[in-house]
């Protein structure tokens, strides 16, 4: 055996183990007198870049994931906000339409205290399909006591008078239908005339028979005269727009249009004068009904009343 190499194996464990002796004297310095915490100090300080570079890729890491998490927040969050906007938008639209319509329910309840009689509030459910016809149904019908001819108003002015009758329901021809004819006067100087559902155009009226010399200018105010005893006496029905007077023939030709809000109203009331309050009130029979429904018995009645009045004013 070769004598160097166990020299030098006896000489490692003797530097060894003054290593470790050297380590624990060192320790038990540095434990009891804080012998190395400058060098500890200096060492860390020296470090601290090491850490940082060898930080970098987690750092870079835990960054990425934090802006996408970030970003889905943000989506998921704008798409909860557009959600709650909608909602709210469509909270507002019915805020609004109750308004609306409480104010023309006031308008309509201030509109009744001019009007002789007993009034009943109704809502128009549908109109005619016939282009021809300008009729409107209500929900009131010969169960209410509606009766074929009853005048029909809304806040604004005079929209026409019952046509047909049914159990639940009525039909009700509006002013500005060509076969309709409205009882009128001048509010101004109390000309009368007659108001007729224009030919021509579905929302104006003309005035018949009115000759030259009468005294009706652009802007009069056009109310119902109460003859012929349909209509509720001096009711707005119109507002002269135009007056054209032609020598050549024996009438002038007047246009006017309707105060009530015929195309977009939904709320109105009927008019009962002190007989239709009554038969409103007293019971009826079933064949009263049936009769008071039937197209045949009622779809004439409100022009047969026109008819008469024309006769009685020739």
């Amino acid at each position: 055996m070769d004598k160097t190499l166990f020299i030098k194996g006896v000489a490692l464990e003797y530097r060894t183990l003054a290593f470790l002796l050297l380590s624990v004297c060192i320790m038990f310095a540095d434990n009891r007198f804080g012998f190395l915490d400058r060098v500890r100090f200096g060492l860390g300080y020296a470090t601290t870049p090491v850490y940082w570079v060898a930080d970098i890729p987690a750092r870079v890491s835990t960054w990425i994931d934090d802006v996408f998490v970030y970003r889905t927040d943000l989506l998921e969050e704008n798409e909860y906000l557009r959600e709650e906007l909608l909602v709210a938008q469509q909270e507002l639209q019915l805020l609004e339409s109750l308004a609306s319509e409480n104010s023309r329910l006031l308008e309509l309840n201030d509109a009744t205290q001019a009007i002789e009689g007993e009034v009943v509030p109704a809502e128009i459910i549908n109109i005619s399909p016939d282009p021809y016809s300008k009729r409107v149904l209500i929900n009131k019908g010969a169960r209410d006591g509606v009766f074929a001819g009853q005048p029909l108003i809304d806040a604004n002015g005079l929209m026409g008078q019952v046509d047909e009758v049914l159990p639940f329901t009525s039909w009700v021809l509006l002013i500005t239908d060509s076969h309709h004819v409205t009882p009128i006067e001048v509010n101004r100087n109390g000309e009368r005339a007659l108001a007729r559902g224009s030919r021509s155009t579905a929302t104006e009226l003309e005035l018949e028979f009115v000759t030259q010399t009468q005294d009706m200018l652009a802007g009069d105010l056009l109310v119902s005269s109460g003859m012929g005893q349909i209509y509720p006496k001096n009711y707005p029905v119109a507002e002269i727009i135009s007056v054209y007077v032609d020598p050549g023939q024996d009438f002038a030709s007047i246009k006017a249009k309707p105060l009530a809000q015929i195309n977009s109203t939904r709320h109105v009331m009927l008019v009962f004068n002190q007989e239709g309050a009554d038969a409103r009130e007293s019971p009826r029979v079933d064949s009263e009904i049936d009769n008071a429904s039937s197209p045949a018995g009622t779809g004439n009645r409100g022009t047969q009343s026109q008819t008469e009045f024309l006769e009685q004013r020739e």
